[in-house]
């Protein structure tokens, strides 16, 4: 039982404390970068990096900064490991940098991780810190995959950028519905995505 209580920071976020489809953060993100996976995917993985870093440096630094500042100072925090993965992803992977365009930077107005920043890392040890930090990026990041799986699939044929539809079914006339790229879409596949969550937790309030 102890145990699980010292997870719980970890296993929260992935389902019953969700940001995306519980909090209702990151909606903008999900919105913009789940037309194909492979962006989702690595946008997944740099605002994980990020918000548990940064999570991590803010609890270490908690009892030191100013009331008055603490927004001021968990932005230079959460600003220079964002420069730090731009730059990362600019040397390793420059093709889906540019697919991610600016939304690598708007990670650090990201409400994922400027909440959980003030609701948890202010108040809480490092480890629990880093261990939200992990469990709300990839929460996150579970939802951005799922609605990013169907947009491509259906909006594409493709998967990671790999044709997964038979060349035969389009020689038999199917097509692609290229409704499902669009933001709307993606808005849709997520209001699809919490209402089948919430059918299944009803204990889940507003």
């Amino acid at each position: 039982m102890k145990n699980n209580n010292a997870l719980l920071p970890l296993l929260n976020p992935l389902s019953k404390d969700n940001p995306v489809i519980v909090q209702i953060l990151g909606i903008c993100s999900a919105l913009a970068v789940t037309a194909k996976m492979e962006p989702a995917l690595v946008m997944a993985i740099s605002v994980t990096a990020v918000v548990a870093f940064s999570n991590v440096i803010i609890s270490l630094i908690r009892k030191s900064i100013p009331a008055s500042i603490r927004i001021i100072v968990q932005l230079v925090v959460v600003a220079a490991l964002v420069v730090i993965v731009d730059q990362v992803l600019k040397a390793y992977n420059y093709e889906v940098s540019k697919a991610l365009s600016v939304f690598i930077g708007l990670i650090i107005t990201n409400c994922i991780i400027m909440g959980r920043l003030e609701a948890f890392a202010m108040t809480n040890n490092p480890w629990n810190s880093f261990l939200d930090g992990i469990g709300s990026g990839i929460g996150y990041g579970i939802i951005l995959v799922i609605v990013s799986f169907f947009r491509e699939l259906f909006g594409s044929g493709t998967l990671m950028g790999y044709q997964v539809i038979p060349q035969s079914w389009y020689d038999a006339g199917y097509s692609n519905n290229g409704l499902m790229i669009l933001p709307p879409m993606a808005l849709i596949v997520v209001g699809c995505i919490i209402w089948v969550h919430r059918a299944n937790n009803k204990d889940i309030q507003e």
